[in-house]
């Protein structure tokens, strides 16, 4: 579904990216896990077609980047750390306002649908700008899988949440994984990652160094396996 190879993204005489390669079959949920500055929001930025790359090669689902771009945002749902609401809309007329956006024709039993999904059925008709910062998370994922795409990329989606919402937002990232779809979600939450992923990929300086599977590690290992995956890398740097 995703295949990235040798990225390189530069910013000034800044490289963040160094050649980073990446692959994820269709319904894995990736997390990539990473210290700030190792370029998480750069390379997902990247993947949303929202920045392009120096060098490398990206296709998502068969179209490639930058070239290709229209037709990935077909099959790509994106959030962000904004939610990209309009607070003086309900929930109900926001997910139309996307829908028309998405080419979705007679959308009403599609939004239904995806209400219910993200537990927000009952509060439709409500102003956004009412929500709790949770919710408010919750209805930009149902906004992100409204045209039903293949690909879900979530940058840091626990960021200012609660306990509570932040449960809830794990319950409602559970049912969109149950679809099938492939997502790749940053977090610098290790608790999380582990809770809801797949697979695991440390980024570093720019380039992914270490993956492993959930069915390769146990849960309460998954600390030590990013700290020394870091280590590892660290211990390649030049001296000097």
């Amino acid at each position: 579904m995703i295949k990235v190879r040798k990225l390189v993204k530069r910013f000034g005489l800044k490289t963040v990216l160094r050649g980073l390669d990446f692959n994820v079959t269709r319904g894995e949920f990736v997390a990539i896990l990473g210290p700030n500055g190792a370029g998480k929001t750069t390379f997902l930025r990247i993947l949303a077609t929202l920045s392009r790359p120096a060098m490398g090669e990206v296709i998502i689902a068969g179209y490639r980047l930058p070239s290709q771009a229209d037709q990935v945002r077909q099959h790509l749902g994106v959030v962000s750390h904004l939610p990209l609401l309009y607070g003086d809309l309900t929930a109900e007329e926001n997910l139309q306002f996307y829908g028309r956006m998405y080419g979705i024709g007679n959308s009403s039993r599609r939004i239904g649908k995806v209400l219910e999904v993200i537990g927000l059925a009952e509060r439709r008709k409500d102003l956004v700008r009412t929500y709790s910062r949770g919710m408010q998370q919750r209805l930009a994922i149902g906004r992100a899988v409204l045209h039903d795409p293949d690909v879900l990329l979530l940058d840091e989606p626990h960021t200012g949440l609660d306990q509570d919402a932040s449960k809830m937002l794990d319950d409602t990232l559970r049912e969109v994984a149950a679809m099938g779809r492939t997502v790749v979600m940053t977090s610098h939450d290790l608790a999380k990652a582990a809770d809801l992923a797949s697979r695991f990929d440390v980024l570093s300086r720019g380039v992914i160094v270490s993956s492993i599977h959930e069915d390769e590690i146990e849960t309460d290992q998954l600390l030590a396996f990013y700290r020394q995956a870091l280590l590892d890398d660290h211990q390649t740097l030049p001296a000097g």
